[in-house]
């Protein structure tokens, strides 16, 4: 009886596990990971913490995404408490995002801020997950299982909006992300709750006069808005008419002044025509 091909099938059950030259390579400290083709591991894997950091740092500096992520990971897997984990995690999010894989950085960027939140980058991270919820408001698709471009979701972009106040409410973004978030709400047509968002923003940052000022007239718009699409309930012109005075009262000396007056008109006149109908029915 030929042995041979039987024990050649069991030397190979056996060394795969430990050693593949397939492109998705398993490793039992690490898991499973992708290598391109001819690619061994020992190029970019390191024994201490600080040499490993500095090939992902590198591997970033030169736009080689891939390695820059494994090698950002095997930190953090390796010396989970060491000083370089939160440099490490943070190029996580870096090589992510530089692959335009936005939901997944966003979540990497959030891991930072939640376990690293003395991490000196960490105004950069929230700018970072600011600017990444932008692309999502202006349209762009959330992906499926983070791989099959699915849909736009307002839903998502403002809980990405509310992460980004939760991680610093007094940031330099944190105004910016919750007016966005009642611009998030308009584009569903949620005038409510838009205004709602706006009057959060003109109430906790009202020692931010620009901010506030935008907030007030956001708030005077989406009520205006409302106002367009509900033909049996006048109370929403009423509430815009209401906004844009006291945006007028408190910020008289704003660019915007002279447009919410012109609404005003506009509401009003409207006012006067639907109470002109209802006298002419009665």
């Amino acid at each position: 009886m030929k042995r041979w091909p039987f024990l050649l099938g069991l030397i190979f059950t056996v060394a795969l596990p430990y050693r593949s030259f397939a492109p998705l390579v398993f490793r039992p400290d690490e898991g499973w990971t992708y290598e391109k083709v001819g690619e061994e591991g020992g190029k970019w894997r390191r024994a201490r913490a600080k040499d490993q950091l500095d090939v992902a740092q590198e591997a970033l500096d030169k736009k080689d995404h891939d390695v820059a992520e494994k090698a950002s990971r095997r930190v953090i897997s390796q010396w989970p408490a060491s000083d370089y984990a939160p440099k490490a995690q943070y190029l996580i999010g870096r090589a992510l995002e530089a692959q335009k894989k936005d939901e997944k950085a966003f979540k990497e960027y959030q891991k930072v801020i939640e376990k690293y939140p003395k991490m000196k980058e960490y105004e950069e991270v929230l700018q970072r997950q600011y600017e990444i919820a932008n692309r999502f408001l202006g349209g762009q698709w959330f992906k499926l299982y983070g791989l099959i471009p699915f849909f736009p979701s307002m839903d998502k972009t403002a809980d990405m909006y509310s992460k980004i106040i939760r991680n610093g409410p007094y940031s330099e973004v944190a105004p910016q992300a919750q007016l966005k978030i009642g611009a998030a709400r308009e584009k569903q047509k949620d005038f409510a709750t838009a205004v709602k968002a706006y009057e959060i923003a003109a109430d906790r940052y009202h020692d931010r006069p620009k901010v506030a000022a935008a907030a007030l007239y956001k708030a005077g718009l989406a009520y205006s808005k409302s106002a367009q699409t509900a033909e049996y309930d006048r109370s929403a012109a009423g509430l815009a008419i209401a906004s844009f005075t006291d945006f007028k009262t408190l910020y008289p000396d704003d660019p915007r002044v002279t447009d919410a007056d012109k609404i005003i008109g506009t509401l009003k006149t409207e006012q006067a025509r639907g109470d002109f109908e209802i006298a002419q029915f009665y």
